[in-house]
This record gives C-alpha cells, sequence and structure tokens, in this order.
C-alpha cells in the first residue's frame, strides 16, 4: 500500500484545511487508518483514527469538537477536516494505515504504511 497526502498549507489560526490522504491497494477498504503529526522537536503524535467500516472515529483530546476524519473506501481515500486551527498544531502531517489491528490505534508502531507527509503551518 502506498499512501499519498496532500493538502497541506499556510493558514492563518482560526482557519481550516482538508488533508485528503489517497491510497493504492485493493486492501484499503479493510485497513485502519490514522492521521498523525510531528512538530520538529517533538515526538510523531497521533490525532485521529477511522476503523475499515468508517465508524468508530477516535480523536485525540487536543483536537476534538474541530477535527472530523472520515473515509471513502470507494476511492481509496481518508479525510482530515481540520477547523479553528491554532499555531501550536503547526507540524508535518502523516496518514498512516494499520493491517493488522481491528480497532483505531494511537500507537505509531501499529501501523504498517505511511505516507510522506504535508507540512501544515498555522500563524498567529
Amino acid at each position: 500500500v502506498q499512501l499519498q497526502a496532500c493538502g497541506g498549507g499556510l493558514v492563518q489560526a482560526g482557519g481550516f484545511l482538508r488533508l485528503p490522504c489517497a491510497a493504492s491497494g485493493r486492501s484499503f477498504s479493510s485497513y485502519v487508518m490514522g492521521w498523525f503529526r510531528q512538530a520538529p522537536g517533538k515526538e510523531r503524535e497521533f490525532v485521529a483514527g477511522i476503523s475499515w467500516r468508517g465508524g468508530s472515529p477516535y480523536y485525540a483530546d487536543s483536537v476534538k469538537g474541530r477535527f472530523t476524519i472520515s473515509r471513502d473506501n470507494a476511492k481509496n481515500t481518508v479525510y482530515l477536516q481540520m477547523n479553528r486551527l491554532k499555531p501550536e498544531e503547526t507540524a508535518v502531517y502523516y496518514c498512516a494505515a494499520a493491517r493488522s489491528i481491528l480497532a483505531v490505534s494511537s500507537t505509531p508502531s501499529d501501523y504498517d504504511y505511511w505516507g510522506q507527509g504535508t507540512q501544515v503551518t498555522v500563524s498567529s
């Protein structure tokens, strides 16, 4: 599976972005999908995840109520809608796919495939 995330860019605080992540391969619909982010000098952290059916989305506490993860299995794409962005959320955002877990995990090592990342910069 290859993952291609895009949609990053520069946005003002309080603004929004939508990040799509397109996946190649025939088994996309069976993977748990996740979004992570990594700021300079910090560890990669979980942002949101969604099960293979599209139900049971799970969010980091810091983004609940502002971010929404969704997936379109017919298009092999997972999305992260980010609203009311904050400067401290400036980071490279990565999408990831897990083939061996049944539920969303916040642990990066549970994910088998990673996209190349897309930069999100939130100005104050």
